[in-house]
């Protein structure tokens, strides 16, 4: 594989995890998040339990996630000393903050609210879903979902500064 290629298909991969990662970040915040807040307590800690448990997977988790974090660190290693670095390090910061808001607070709110059980045999519905902060979790959810797309907007422009050098 050429040194050419190598860059290409770490940029490449680089920009289509982190828009991925960009597009589930973004579903939660406009579609998820707002529909589940219409919908009662059982409804909403037993739907939010189920799509958590169903995000874990090879899919998001390596197509998207962390895929995005280790595409990125290898398109800046592969593209050192190349006009697209600094946009492709830019980004790297910006997915790395997503990461680290996902880790600091969307997953810990996540496992608290898997670990008050089944909602089917919950006292307080209400109470739990209140300890969940919802709100809060929404808010960072927002923080990570521009952040990341700031990244893959980024990228996006690395892509286009590549395309012109290799030209």
């Amino acid at each position: 594989m050429t040194s050419l290629t190598l860059r290409t298909i770490t940029l490449l991969g680089a920009t289509i995890t982190t828009g991925l990662a960009t597009g589930a970040f973004a579903l939660y915040a406009h579609t998820i998040m707002p529909g589940l807040r219409r919908t009662d307590d059982r409804t909403f800690v037993g739907a939010f339990q189920a799509m958590d448990r169903a995000i874990i997977n090879p899919w998001f988790m390596a197509g998207g996630f962390v895929g995005a974090l280790v595409f990125t660190a290898g398109a800046a290693v592969a593209n050192r000393h190349q006009p697209a670095m600094g946009w492709i390090v830019a980004a790297l910061v910006l997915y790395l903050l997503a990461c680290v808001v996902t880790v600091a607070v969307n997953v810990p709110l996540n496992d608290a609210l898997k670990a008050a059980g089944n909602p089917d045999h919950l006292v307080d519905l209400a109470g739990v879903r209140h300890q969940f902060h919802e709100v809060r979790w929404a808010a960072w959810n927002l923080v990570r979902t521009v952040v990341s797309l700031g990244a893959f907007g980024c990228l996006a422009w690395a892509l286009v500064l590549h395309g012109r050098a290799t030209a």
